[in-house]
């Protein structure tokens, strides 16, 4: 029987990565790029991180709080994923219906308190990206 420590020992870890990595754990049967009809008209949360140990950490309590369904609005998250970049890494939380306000300040916040970020975290819609107005739109 595999014990659940073996199966988060083998998780991958951002930190491993050297530069220009992306990967990502998404809902069966969803694409993580804006195009998906499932993320189309959504955005996502991103936090920023210049420590690769924060950001193993972030990348590791998102992957146990999806799976463990610790957010009451699970049906609205599409994903995560994680950016490695030689400057600064990111972790983005995908998220189904940008518009929905009260739904995105009610995941940001509970995002934040997993993650344990005392900074702001900012959310951004995917048609501002597409568009190149990418400023965030909600912030907790």
């Amino acid at each position: 029987m595999v014990s659940i420590c073996s199966l988060y020992d083998q998780i991958f870890r951002p930190s491993k990565f050297t530069g220009n990595a992306d990967f990502h754990l998404f809902r069966a049967g969803v694409e993580p790029k804006w195009e998906d009809p499932e993320c189309a008209n959504g955005g996502k949360w991103t936090v920023n991180s210049n420590r690769k140990a924060d950001m193993d950490n972030m990348w590791l309590e998102t992957l146990m709080a999806l799976i463990g369904e610790q957010f009451d609005e699970g049906d609205e998250l599409c994903g995560v994923v994680a950016s490695v970049r030689q400057r600064q890494d990111k972790v983005s939380l995908w998220t189904k219906t940008a518009a929905n306000e009260a739904v995105q300040m009610g995941i940001g916040r509970k995002w934040k308190e997993i993650i344990d970020v005392p900074d702001k975290i900012s959310y951004s819609f995917h048609d501002d990206a597409r568009s190149k107005k990418s400023s965030g739109r909600y912030s907790v």
